[in-house]
C-alpha cells in the first residue's frame, strides 16, 4: 500500500527533477521518432513517500493521437527509467518505477469552453441544469 497524501519537500524536489528530465526525454523521443506536429508535455509527477513509484502525467496534443502514444510510452518505460538513472546518478540513489498516465485536463477544459460558446450556459438557461446533474 502506498501513501499519496501530503508531499514532503524531498518528494517535491525529486518530482520536479523527474518532471524536467522526462519532459526533455519525451520531446526528444518524439522528434527522433519522426512525430511532427505532436506536442508532449509532462504536466505533473507524484512520487510515493518511500520514493519507489512515480506517477507521471503526460499531456499530448492533438488529442486523437494520445491513446496510441501513451501506450508506446508505457511500452518503453524501462528505457526511460534507465535514461533517468544515467541522468540523475549523482542526485538519486534509486530511480522510482515509472507509471505513465494520460492527462486529459486540457481536453476537459476545451469541452467546457466549447459548451459555453455553444450557448449551453446553465446560468443563462436554467433548464439545462437537470440534464447536467450527475446520477
Amino acid at each position: 500500500m502506498y501513501f499519496w497524501a501530503v508531499e514532503t519537500q524531498r518528494q517535491k524536489k525529486i518530482a520536479g527533477l523527474l518532471q524536467q528530465d522526462l519532459a526533455e526525454m519525451l520531446q526528444r523521443a518524439a522528434v527522433d521518432g519522426g512525430l511532427q506536429g505532436i506536442i508532449l508535455s509532462v504536466t505533473k509527477v507524484h512520487v510515493t513517500s518511500d520514493l519507489s513509484i512515480a506517477k507521471v502525467y503526460v499531456s499530448i496534443f492533438p488529442v486523437k493521437e494520445a491513446t496510441g502514444l501513451i501506450k508506446g510510452i508505457q511500452a518503453q518505460k524501462a528505457q526511460f527509467r534507465h535514461e533517468l538513472a544515467r541522468r540523475t546518478r549523482n542526485q538519486l540513489r534509486r530511480v522510482p518505477e515509472l507509471q505513465f498516465y494520460l492527462d486529459d485536463s486540457l481536453e476537459y477544459i476545451e469541452n467546457i469552453e466549447k459548451s459555453l460558446k455553444e450557448g449551453e450556459d446553465p446560468i443563462e438557461n436554467p433548464d439545462l441544469l437537470p440534464r447536467r446533474k450527475k446520477s
